[in-house]
């Protein structure tokens, strides 16, 4: 699935998008960054609530495509910059993570671990 198409159903707003749409191969969710560098895979979509510039760093170490941030939260100017110094699209919408994943699976998305 096209990372434009999981904006789209999670009524999503770009905070940092990349000039690239890449395929979401899977997700994960956690706010356990620790948890993501031990399960996540590569070109996944992280789902969280950590804003700060951990999520970023941790997606980039992990090959994250993008992340994002649940429940309205935004991170700081700083983290956002950073994303878009490691190619790292961030995301926010207003639903719960509970919301979020369950949308992506009812589209096909499968979960990492």
């Amino acid at each position: 699935m096209k990372l434009s198409k999981v904006v789209e159903l999670t009524k999503g707003e770009y905070l940092c998008r990349q000039k690239n749409d890449p395929d979401i191969i899977c997700c994960m969710a956690s706010d356990m960054m620790s948890d993501v560098l031990a399960f996540a895979e590569a070109g996944s979509l992280l789902i969280t609530g950590l804003t700060n510039s951990q999520s970023v760093r941790t997606a980039d170490i992990a090959d994250i495509s993008g992340i994002i941030y649940i429940r309205g939260k935004k991170p700081d100017e700083q983290t956002v910059e950073l994303a878009g110094e490691l190619s790292i699209t961030l995301i926010s919408t207003e639903l719960g993570m509970f919301e979020t994943c369950g949308i992506l699976s009812a589209e096909g998305l499968r979960g990492v671990c």
